[in-house]
């Protein structure tokens, strides 16, 4: 068992962050997996500036000393910061016990049939009360489904077929589309009107576009907006 220590002599004890692992350096992505999580994590960041939140992708999630942590390849927590001295050892990974709750949405990504997505991964969640997991099955390794939702009612999941995650204020949906140069059908955030969230590239594109417009517009009334 992990030792621990006690906090200001009463009964409450954190693990001691020296002696877990909260990195292990193995990478095992696929090129297809990868670029699908910097989708997820790298439109929130890019979209959602006004909000307070920490996603991440291969991110270790510690919910309790007694076991490994488990590592979702997306996970979503609202109202959560990384620390500023993100280097320390016990800010270098996600601790339920520092941040005071679990992660609102974790998503994984199937590729084979090793990770038992459906068993035992599902099973830890609900146990670490994440309100939704979302299982993303792009080659039906387990089944017709592609997108698998979970939602927490009480201690235990129940399958929805709804995708509005109304806990969270967002949605997900599979969007047809080119993402870094890779045309394929993605799996995106969205609003509550299907819209989805925008990547970096995609609200530069949209401003370029806009700039462009408001150009044609001021020549077409004999101004030039290169004077301006």
């Amino acid at each position: 068992m992990v030792e621990q220590f006690l906090i200001n002599n009463d009964d409450y004890y954190v693990p001691d962050a020296n002696q877990l692992i909260t990195e292990n350096d193995t990478p095992v992505d696929n090129f297809a997996s990868a670029k699908q999580q910097r989708l997820l994590v790298g439109s929130l960041y890019s979209s959602l500036q006004s909000q307070t939140f920490l996603a991440e992708a291969n991110v270790g999630v510690y919910y309790t000393d007694l076991q490994p942590p488990i590592v979702p390849d997306v996970f979503l927590s609202l109202d959560a910061q990384v620390p500023e001295n993100w280097w320390e050892k016990q800010n270098r990974c996600y601790m339920v016990w520092r941040f005071g709750k679990p992660p609102e949405v974790a998503i994984e990504i199937v590729s084979n049939k090793e990770g038992d997505e459906l068993g035992k991964k599902l099973g830890i969640y609900e146990h670490m009360r994440v309100s939704y997991y979302i299982v993303y099955d792009p080659t039906c390794q387990l089944g017709e489904q592609v997108l698998r939702v979970y939602e927490l009612r009480g201690r235990r999941y129940f399958e929805t077929t709804e995708t509005w995650l109304e806990q969270v204020g967002l949605g997900l949906t599979l969007w047809q589309g080119e993402f870094e140069g890779r045309q394929d059908v993605w799996l995106r955030w969205c609003y509550k009107d299907g819209i989805v969230v925008q990547t970096g590239d995609e609200r530069a594109s949209q401003a370029e576009q806009r700039a462009q417009l408001l150009a044609e517009k001021l020549r077409a009334m004999g101004i030039d907006p290169d004077s301006l």
